[in-house]
């Protein structure tokens, strides 16, 4: 191999409701990143019990991301949608870079530290402390050469370049022996590599999309209200329940962007219809500067319904008859398996294992 073949992977996790950051977030770059790449995309269930360990409806949780992909656009007979745990291959390599990664690197990420909350780190499970060496093997278990994140997730995929690049430096000779690298330079260093040295992608819209109660936090699956949030399963009268209680201030909307600075709630609602139209912050305010929420409410509201809605009415049909769903993930989780386990028989023949 002269050079690592270009492949997109990237992973949702079956915990809660889709909503509208995670469509505009990733589902939407996923949908779009298709047209002109190899793309694998994953329900990693193996992560969802990392911090959670029972789940009363796992599986339906697992068949409405995958039902979300499809409604969405996602093509799973070019591509592959598939479910984490029908591949164990993602374990058996999570387990190698368990024993290649320290200990110090995984204490130092940011979302560990958020979770245990700089305390009690003794309660939390081992899975929670290691789950991003299994998203290091998600990604290189297929060889990724991309993967689609957002701003919280970039520290994860340094995570899984540095693991990489101890594996490719620590198994080198190994590397050249089994005649499965590719020559590559990290830094100004030359390596013989076996694993890619994967790229973040993060360029289009993808907005950080904030909660419809709080403009300073995150829209997430777990806020208590559920009006903070827009699911990918509200039909149209409950999304216009939604955007018409939203938090606002008294003022009008400003002409320019720079006239949204301070205004959390109304960045938000901006934001969001900017990203629904595929339009830049700007040109929506000069459509809209000087009116008040009373009237850009009602136009979000249109154009919420009118993107979502076939995503909505796609997904609960899927989700009336499971055998579609389920037949997708199967044929996707076959083929998933099939490239995974050929990598990791060259990675036990790097390692030294009999087989």
């Amino acid at each position: 191999m002269s050079a690592f073949k270009p492949l997109v992977f990237s992973g949702v996790q079956p915990t809660g409701n889709l909503h509208l950051g995670n469509y505009l977030g990733a589902i939407r770059k996923f949908v779009a990143l298709q047209a002109d790449n190899d793309c694998i995309y994953c329900v990693v269930d193996l992560h969802a019990i990392t911090a959670q360990l029972v789940h009363e409806d796992m599986r339906g949780q697992i068949r409405s991301i995958a039902a979300a992909f499809i409604a969405a656009g996602i093509d799973p007979k070019k591509h592959i949608v598939f479910n984490q745990s029908a591949v164990p291959q993602h374990a058996e390599l999570a387990w190698i870079f368990n024993c290649v990664a320290r200990i110090g690197w995984m204490e130092r990420m940011t979302q560990f530290k958020d979770k245990t909350g700089g305390k009690n780190a003794e309660q939390v499970s081992l899975g929670l402390l290691a789950y991003p060496s299994l998203m290091a093997a998600d990604i290189l278990v297929y060889r990724a050469t991309h993967v689609p994140v957002g701003d919280d997730q970039k520290q994860h995929l340094e995570l899984t370049r540095d693991i990489a690049q101890k594996f490719n430096i620590d198994f080198g000779s190994h590397i050249r022996k089994a005649g499965t690298g590719v020559d590559i330079v990290v830094g100004e260093e030359p390596v013989h590599a076996y694993f890619p040295m994967v790229e973040p992608l993060i360029g289009g819209p993808a907005p950080r999309v904030m909660s419809l109660r709080d403009g300073t936090k995150k829209m997430s699956k777990s806020d208590a209200s559920d009006l903070s949030r827009i699911n990918l399963t509200d039909d149209a009268d409950t999304i216009s329940k939604k955007i018409r209680k939203a938090k606002t201030d008294p003022d009008a909307l400003p002409g320019e962007v720079e006239g949204l600075k301070g205004r959390p709630e109304a960045e938000n609602l901006v934001g969001i219809y900017a990203a629904l139209s595929d339009k830049s912050k700007a040109e929506i305010l000069a459509e809209f500067g000087g009116q008040q929420f009373s009237v850009f409410k009602p136009a979000l509201v249109d154009l919420a319904v009118n993107v979502l809605s076939p995503i909505t009415d796609e997904m609960r049909r899927l989700m009336d008859d499971t055998s579609h769903i389920d037949a997708i993930l199967r044929d996707g989780g076959e083929r998933a398996r099939a490239r995974a386990e050929k990598t990791m028989k060259e990675v036990r023949d790097i390692i030294g294992f009999v087989q």
